[in-house]
């Protein structure tokens, strides 16, 4: 996997205005595939614009405008899954890498964040792959469109447990998102939070695998 490497390119007019529409091209060479990324140029610049509003919403805070690690280490680590017909619902996309890469996969993806320009540009980064897949504003604890469509095969998430109420939410979520037969991947970098998260997740009974930055957990059905 290689570094990412960035261009300037012109702004497609399905992005946010303002300095969210001031973007460069990220190229992302995954095993077997090379995938192409709109991100605003200066996310600091979209965070001074959002506080300049009004009545600034924490929930825009543009946690999603760059590609951070983890989720790069999570999208290297699906390009090559057969993900052909598999459903996968992403928890808090942001630009959309990983959600792009099942896409291109052959999975049928379902993208959600609870910022909406992070489901714009996953939208836009969708279609500049040459792929689609779904995307809804939802927050974790608005998972009502989540269940209804649960079990799914795969859920997906990286560096997600920035925040302390993220924690119990997902603990809670989590199990009923998928059933035996189901994976959840989580790739954290190794935030404050995980080893709470992951005990949690220990004393809930699921079985976990890390495989370096990656958590694979499978719920634990007894007999």
């Amino acid at each position: 996997m290689n570094s990412p490497r960035s261009s300037s390119v012109a702004p497609p007019s399905e992005l946010p205005p303002g300095a969210a529409s001031d973007v460069v091209q990220e190229t992302i060479q995954l095993p077997g595939r090379t995938v192409r990324m709109l991100r605003p140029r200066d996310g600091a610049a979209v965070l001074d614009e959002l506080l300049a509003e009004d009545d600034p919403d924490e929930d825009r805070l543009p946690f999603w405008a760059e590609l951070w690690p983890a989720g790069v280490a999570l999208a290297d680590a699906i390009a090559t899954r057969p993900l052909a017909g598999r459903r996968i619902l992403e928890l808090g996309c942001g630009l959309g890498l990983v959600s792009v890469t099942a896409a291109l996969a052959g999975a049928s993806v379902l993208a959600i964040d609870r910022s909406p320009e992070a489901t714009a540009f996953t939208a836009v980064n969708a279609a500049g792959n040459g792929v689609t897949l779904d995307t809804a504003v939802c927050a974790f604890d608005q998972p009502e469109r989540l269940l209804r469509e649960a079990p799914w095969d795969l859920v997906l998430a990286a560096d997600v447990l920035y925040e302390q109420r993220n924690v119990p939410m997902l603990v809670w979520l989590l199990p009923r998102l998928v059933d035996a037969t189901g994976e959840v991947w989580l790739a954290d970098p190794g935030r404050a939070m995980l080893s709470t998260f992951l005990a949690a997740v220990d004393a809930s009974g699921w079985r976990r695998e890390q495989v370096g930055t990656i958590h694979r957990l499978r719920r634990q059905i007894h007999s």
